[in-house]
């Protein structure tokens, strides 16, 4: 097994090293086309990227002269799929703790946390969600202590070493009945927790050096109350999971109180229920996509028609995977999103076009973050992360067969499919000492 994943590692690398630099400017041209921002495909579209950034995208687009050019055949090219809420990176083995950076249970610190540096490139989650059409991930840490869990990051699935793209981009809180547990034990705790946290950040943002540090017995370290000071200044999003309609109701009232708390709401299974006052809040949500069926008592008005409900009531909605293998599983937001679409389609259900469910899946996880006019769509100015797929990529069965990060090449392969290739017709002699009989 040594062996196996020595070799497997040295091929990956050997490939990463073989691509190109120069394909940061590059067109593809001849492509079903979808820009990403919520409409549908279009047919005889090209996209130019040019050091690593696109400058047009659309049908009738000229290819400048001198340019790289991959003429994708007719096939579907859509932007990268960004998906709105994973774990990867931080996270190979669950249960073994050396390979789990998501939490940190015993210590004195929780909004300071930066998952940022725990980022692995090499995390055999990437390489295997690359290969399957994802670009950029949202990586949020998991709570300990506290009801925060620290400052996430966005990340790029390029087959590279330098794969945060945007350190501390995001703080990350537990709500509801996870943050009541992290707070003592009751809603009103984790209320009081939060209430108090943003004050002592306020208190440090107005004089630092006087900041009452106090050690391992404060409810918020002095880089604690520093983490939160973007927060309560609008300078960083706060995403907080929460998944019933009055905890959702609850901290709308404190956005509304607070004034410059730029709230994004994770999971909301049961948002569609206050969607009105989600909306009226301008208040964004990343949220389960198909949740049905309660796991808890605060998911009791589970429905999968959630997201469509609230996106019909004017809620800026994307897809993302919170306690759904997220540390491995980011790619299955594809087959989330052709589902909504087939579940438009049912009377009485409430799904999205294809159009809104790709968005959902690209740019609007990007601008829930106020990313945005940087990642999600093929718009000018944007990334360079391009995919051809071979069929519709809302489709179970269509996969990548080009993909682009920042207008670089990247390879399709990762460690599953060698093990495939390698063990599926094996014979004797082939095989490592360890399975010789």
């Amino acid at each position: 097994m040594k062996r196996l994943i020595h070799s497997t590692a040295a091929a990956l690398l050997a490939t990463a090293a073989a691509l190109p630099a120069s394909a940061q400017t590059m067109a593809i041209t001849n492509a079903k086309l979808v820009v990403g921002t919520g409409a549908g495909p279009v047919d005889g579209g090209t996209v130019v990227v040019r050091d690593g950034r696109v400058v047009a995208a659309g049908p009738g687009v000229a290819v400048p002269a001198g340019m790289r050019t991959v003429d994708a055949g007719g096939k579907w090219v859509t932007p990268g799929i960004f998906a709105g809420f994973t774990r990867m990176g931080i996270v190979e083995v669950d249960a073994v703790r050396g390979t789990n950076d998501a939490s940190a249970d015993e210590t004195v610190f929780n909004a300071a946390l930066d998952i940022a540096p725990a980022v692995n490139p090499r995390t055999s989650a990437i390489a295997l969600n690359r290969a399957e059409g994802v670009t950029r991930a949202v990586v949020a840490p998991e709570n300990g202590g506290s009801i925060f869990a620290g400052q996430g990051a966005v990340i790029d699935l390029a087959a590279d070493m330098d794969a945060v793209t945007r350190p501390r981009a995001f703080q990350f809180m537990e709500w509801g009945e996870s943050g009541a547990r992290a707070a003592g034990g009751s809603r009103p705790a984790a209320f009081a927790m939060l209430r108090n946290a943003l004050f002592e950040a306020r208190e440090y943002a107005r004089s630092p050096a006087s900041f009452a540090d106090r050690g391992k017995d404060a409810l918020l370290t002095r880089l604690d109350a520093q983490a939160l000071v973007p927060v309560i200044e609008g300078r960083m999003p706060l995403l907080a999971h929460v998944e019933r309609a009055s905890d959702i109701r609850a901290l709308l009232d404190l956005k509304r109180e607070l004034g410059t708390v730029k709230l994004v709401l994770v999971g909301a299974t049961e948002g569609w229920t206050v969607a009105a006052d989600i909306a009226a809040a301008g208040v964004p949500v990343i949220a389960s996509a198909l949740a049905d069926l309660p796991s808890s008592f605060e998911q009791l008005a589970a429905t999968q028609s959630n997201i469509g409900r609230l996106k019909a009531a004017g809620v800026p909605v994307a897809i993302g995977m919170i306690n759904n293998d997220e540390a491995r599983q980011a790619r299955l937001v594809k087959q989330y999103a052709g589902n909504l679409v087939a579940l438009s389609r049912i009377p009485g259900a409430a799904g999205l076009d294809w159009g809104s469910a790709f968005a959902a899946i690209s740019s609007r996880p990007a601008e829930a973050l106020g990313m945005g006019g940087e990642f999600g769509s093929l718009q000018p100015g944007r990334r360079g992360d391009v995919v051809i797929w071979d069929g519709d990529p809302l489709e179970i069965g269509s996969m990548p067969t080009q993909v682009f990060v920042d207008g670089v090449e990247q390879p399709l392969v990762h460690r599953q499919q060698r093990l495939r290739d390698r063990y599926l017709d094996p014979t004797g002699g082939a095989l490592p000492k360890a399975y010789q009989y």
